[in-house]
């Protein structure tokens, strides 16, 4: 697997976190299926992500509030909110989801399905190992759509390699240079959790998720979990 490093202040803020990992190797993920038969496994993930919707006040929602509170742990860009929220607040709203590639169809359902941040990473595009830990500022960032980068606040909870930030305040953006396109051939899939709750609920979410991407590319997976060191 692609070296993913976990540093020790993701573990000393969020000491009952969870890192789920997925790589897969060697897929084609131009679309084989029909865009129609993606758009109805997004359909079906936004109402099967109704029942993390209950509360009249939105971010009264028990997944909204959870991760609202793990983000205020750490500095942030004005507005981050985990990817998960955005996806809710999207159903919440009654926005329909449409097919992007393969992969960010297949993560995005299963993000939905089980409330979790889900994000992707091109393999071939890291510079290095991957780390996730907080940001000694200025890593060099830029974000879909941008014009200008956006570089990482000091202290805030970031994906970076050689080249700079991946992914900023945990799952909330994601930077253009290594994206999922259909031109991917390699890639990592990641789900965070910061607590029980949503570790298990995570396990479950790669495991279907390995399903879907094996079946679909006919590839091998490497699922990896990662949980906080035992202390000497």
């Amino acid at each position: 697997m692609k070296t993913v490093v976990v540093e020790p202040e993701f573990w000393e803020l969020f000491p009952e976190g969870q890192i789920n990992l997925l790589e897969l190797r060697g897929i084609d993920n131009h679309p084989v299926d029909s865009v129609t038969e993606f758009n109805k496994l997004l359909q079906n993930a936004e109402k099967d992500a109704q029942q993390f919707i209950t509360a009249d006040v939105f971010s009264e929602n028990e997944v909204v509030a959870q991760w609202r509170q793990a983000l205020r742990k750490f500095k942030t860009k004005k507005g981050a909110r985990s990817s998960i929220e955005a996806l809710l607040k999207r159903i919440s709203q009654g926005h329909q989801f449409t097919s992007i590639n393969p992969l960010v169809d297949f993560y995005n359902s299963v993000s939905m399905k089980y409330a979790v941040p889900t994000g992707g990473e091109d393999i071939d595009q890291i510079k290095g190992a991957m780390h996730l830990g907080l940001a000694q500022g200025g890593e060099s960032f830029w974000p879909l759509g941008a014009e200008e980068d956006a570089p990482a606040l000091p202290g805030e909870m970031i994906y970076y390699d050689d080249e700079g930030a991946i992914c900023r305040s945990l799952n909330w953006r994601e930077a253009k240079r290594t994206m999922l396109t259909e031109q991917t051939q390699n890639a990592i899939l990641v789900m965070e959790s910061v607590n029980e709750q949503q570790a298990q609920r995570a396990t479950a979410a790669m495991n279907e998720l390995e399903q879907l991407t094996t079946k679909y590319f006919g590839v091998d997976a490497t699922q990896l979990t990662l949980n906080k060191p035992e202390e000497n």
